[in-house]
Protein backbone atom coordinates (compact mmCIF):
# COMPACT_ATOMS: atom_id res chain seq x y z
CA UNK A 1 0.00 0.00 0.00
CA UNK A 2 1.56 3.76 -0.63
CA UNK A 3 1.86 5.60 2.46
CA UNK A 4 0.64 9.09 1.03
CA UNK A 5 -1.94 9.98 -1.30
CA UNK A 6 0.90 11.96 -3.31
CA UNK A 7 2.54 8.64 -4.00
CA UNK A 8 -0.73 7.52 -5.88
CA UNK A 9 -0.92 10.50 -7.79
CA UNK A 10 2.74 9.83 -9.12
CA UNK A 11 1.46 6.13 -10.07
CA UNK A 12 -1.57 7.02 -11.66
CA UNK A 13 -0.25 9.60 -13.78
CA UNK A 14 3.00 7.38 -14.62
CA UNK A 15 0.13 5.30 -16.13
CA UNK A 16 -1.13 8.11 -18.09
CA UNK A 17 2.15 8.68 -19.54
CA UNK A 18 2.84 5.90 -20.28
CA UNK A 19 -0.20 5.32 -21.94
CA UNK A 20 0.64 8.44 -24.43
CA UNK A 21 -1.40 10.51 -23.22
CA UNK A 22 0.06 14.34 -24.18
CA UNK A 23 -2.84 16.30 -20.97
CA UNK A 24 -3.19 14.98 -17.95
CA UNK A 25 -5.52 16.57 -15.96
CA UNK A 26 -5.78 15.73 -11.97
CA UNK A 27 -8.39 16.68 -9.87
CA UNK A 28 -8.04 16.81 -5.90
CA UNK A 29 -11.02 17.66 -3.73
CA UNK A 30 -11.39 18.22 -0.36
CA UNK A 31 -14.50 18.71 1.34
CA UNK A 32 -14.89 18.66 5.15
CA UNK A 33 -18.48 18.92 4.25
CA UNK A 34 -18.93 15.38 3.15
CA UNK A 35 -16.24 13.84 4.80
CA UNK A 36 -14.14 13.45 1.24
CA UNK A 37 -11.25 13.51 -0.34
CA UNK A 38 -11.43 12.82 -4.08
CA UNK A 39 -8.89 12.62 -6.76
CA UNK A 40 -9.90 12.39 -10.43
CA UNK A 41 -7.32 11.46 -13.11
CA UNK A 42 -8.00 12.38 -16.99
CA UNK A 43 -5.64 11.44 -19.82
CA UNK A 44 -6.14 11.25 -23.72
CA UNK A 45 -3.64 8.56 -24.12
CA UNK A 46 -4.26 5.15 -25.70
CA UNK A 47 -7.14 3.85 -23.39
CA UNK A 48 -8.00 0.71 -22.43
CA UNK A 49 -10.14 -2.46 -24.10
CA UNK A 50 -13.61 -3.07 -22.25
CA UNK A 51 -11.84 -5.92 -21.14
CA UNK A 52 -8.94 -4.54 -19.50
CA UNK A 53 -10.77 -2.02 -17.83
CA UNK A 54 -13.08 -5.01 -15.89
CA UNK A 55 -9.93 -7.02 -15.06
CA UNK A 56 -7.38 -3.52 -13.92
CA UNK A 57 -8.39 -3.03 -10.42
CA UNK A 58 -7.70 -6.52 -9.81
CA UNK A 59 -4.25 -8.12 -8.44
CA UNK A 60 -1.74 -8.63 -10.86
CA UNK A 61 -3.26 -7.41 -13.95
CA UNK A 62 -0.50 -5.04 -15.92
CA UNK A 63 0.27 -3.95 -19.73
CA UNK A 64 3.62 -3.34 -18.74
CA UNK A 65 6.47 -5.80 -20.51
CA UNK A 66 9.05 -5.34 -17.79
CA UNK A 67 7.21 -6.79 -14.55
CA UNK A 68 4.00 -9.36 -14.29
CA UNK A 69 2.59 -7.43 -11.30
CA UNK A 70 0.43 -4.40 -11.13
CA UNK A 71 -0.31 -3.62 -7.98
CA UNK A 72 -1.02 0.25 -8.11
CA UNK A 73 -4.95 0.76 -9.07
CA UNK A 74 -5.77 -2.68 -7.11
CA UNK A 75 -4.79 -0.75 -3.66
CA UNK A 76 -5.41 2.60 -4.63
CA UNK A 77 -9.12 0.82 -4.92
CA UNK A 78 -8.49 -1.00 -1.41
CA UNK A 79 -7.67 2.12 -0.14
CA UNK A 80 -10.56 3.58 -1.05
CA UNK A 81 -13.27 0.93 -0.17
CA UNK A 82 -11.39 0.39 3.84
CA UNK A 83 -12.31 4.64 4.20
CA UNK A 84 -15.61 3.97 2.83
CA UNK A 85 -14.85 5.65 -0.21
CA UNK A 86 -15.08 4.55 -3.63
CA UNK A 87 -13.57 4.00 -7.16
CA UNK A 88 -14.64 3.88 -10.94
CA UNK A 89 -12.67 3.37 -13.84
CA UNK A 90 -13.74 4.23 -17.64
CA UNK A 91 -11.56 4.39 -20.83
CA UNK A 92 -12.40 3.92 -24.13
CA UNK A 93 -9.82 2.90 -26.79
CA UNK A 94 -8.29 5.72 -28.78
CA UNK A 95 -9.45 8.44 -26.35
CA UNK A 96 -8.37 7.85 -22.78
CA UNK A 97 -9.44 7.16 -19.72
CA UNK A 98 -10.82 8.36 -16.51
CA UNK A 99 -10.06 7.43 -12.65
CA UNK A 100 -12.01 8.27 -9.65
CA UNK A 101 -11.07 7.75 -6.34
CA UNK A 102 -12.65 8.81 -2.95
CA UNK A 103 -12.08 8.28 0.50
CA UNK A 104 -13.49 9.02 3.97
CA UNK A 105 -11.59 12.36 4.89
CA UNK A 106 -11.66 11.67 8.86
CA UNK A 107 -11.71 7.43 8.13
CA UNK A 108 -8.63 6.38 10.03
CA UNK A 109 -7.62 4.13 7.25
CA UNK A 110 -6.96 7.48 4.71
CA UNK A 111 -3.61 8.02 3.90
CA UNK A 112 -2.16 11.26 4.64
CA UNK A 113 -2.31 13.53 1.46
CA UNK A 114 1.80 13.65 1.53
CA UNK A 115 3.13 16.48 -0.72
CA UNK A 116 0.64 17.05 -3.80
CA UNK A 117 2.58 19.91 -4.67
CA UNK A 118 5.89 18.27 -4.53
CA UNK A 119 4.18 15.62 -6.70
CA UNK A 120 2.68 18.19 -9.16
CA UNK A 121 5.92 19.58 -9.25
CA UNK A 122 7.82 16.23 -10.00
CA UNK A 123 5.36 15.23 -13.21
CA UNK A 124 5.86 18.89 -14.98
CA UNK A 125 9.30 18.79 -14.31
CA UNK A 126 10.43 14.68 -15.63
CA UNK A 127 7.25 15.34 -18.06
CA UNK A 128 8.18 18.97 -19.84
CA UNK A 129 6.88 18.16 -22.99
CA UNK A 130 3.21 16.74 -21.45
CA UNK A 131 0.34 18.75 -20.66
CA UNK A 132 -0.87 18.45 -17.00
CA UNK A 133 -3.91 20.57 -15.52
CA UNK A 134 -4.05 20.33 -11.97
CA UNK A 135 -6.94 21.37 -10.32
CA UNK A 136 -7.01 21.43 -5.72
CA UNK A 137 -9.90 22.52 -4.47
CA UNK A 138 -10.10 22.60 -1.04
CA UNK A 139 -13.58 23.24 0.84
CA UNK A 140 -14.43 25.14 -1.81
CA UNK A 141 -11.09 27.61 -2.92
CA UNK A 142 -9.92 26.28 -5.93
CA UNK A 143 -6.34 26.50 -7.11
CA UNK A 144 -6.17 25.69 -10.81
CA UNK A 145 -2.61 24.61 -12.62
CA UNK A 146 -2.05 24.61 -16.34
CA UNK A 147 1.21 24.03 -18.27
CA UNK A 148 -0.47 24.83 -21.58
CA UNK A 149 -0.58 28.62 -20.16
CA UNK A 150 2.49 28.48 -18.36
CA UNK A 151 4.16 27.06 -21.35
CA UNK A 152 2.46 30.17 -23.45
CA UNK A 153 3.99 32.68 -21.32
CA UNK A 154 7.65 31.55 -21.08
CA UNK A 155 8.00 30.66 -24.57
CA UNK A 156 10.66 29.84 -26.27
CA UNK A 157 12.13 28.46 -22.46
CA UNK A 158 11.29 24.82 -21.50
CA UNK A 159 9.31 23.84 -18.43
CA UNK A 160 12.47 22.14 -17.08
CA UNK A 161 14.51 25.71 -17.37
CA UNK A 162 15.69 25.81 -14.18
CA UNK A 163 14.31 29.51 -13.86
CA UNK A 164 11.13 28.33 -14.88
CA UNK A 165 11.14 24.87 -12.95
CA UNK A 166 11.98 27.25 -9.48
CA UNK A 167 9.32 29.18 -10.48
CA UNK A 168 6.83 26.43 -10.69
CA UNK A 169 8.15 24.72 -7.79
CA UNK A 170 7.64 27.84 -5.57
CA UNK A 171 4.07 28.69 -7.23
CA UNK A 172 2.61 24.76 -6.65
CA UNK A 173 3.97 25.00 -2.76
CA UNK A 174 2.82 28.30 -1.82
CA UNK A 175 -0.31 28.02 -3.35
CA UNK A 176 -1.40 24.70 -2.40
CA UNK A 177 -0.34 26.08 1.29
CA UNK A 178 -1.89 28.72 0.97
CA UNK A 179 -5.86 27.02 0.34
CA UNK A 180 -5.39 25.04 3.75
CA UNK A 181 -3.02 26.83 5.31
CA UNK A 182 -0.50 24.00 5.79
CA UNK A 183 -2.69 21.62 8.25
CA UNK A 184 -4.12 19.29 5.85
CA UNK A 185 -2.29 15.72 5.76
Amino acid sequence: MMRELADNILDIAQNSISAGASLVEIGISVSHERDTVALVFKDDGRGMSPELVKTVAEPFTTTRKTRKVGLGLPLLKMTATMTGGDFSIESELGKGTTVSVSFGLSNIDRPPMGDAAGAFFTLVLLNPDIDFLFTYDYDGKQFVFDTRVIRETVDPLPLDHPEISAWIKDCLSQEITELHGGLFS
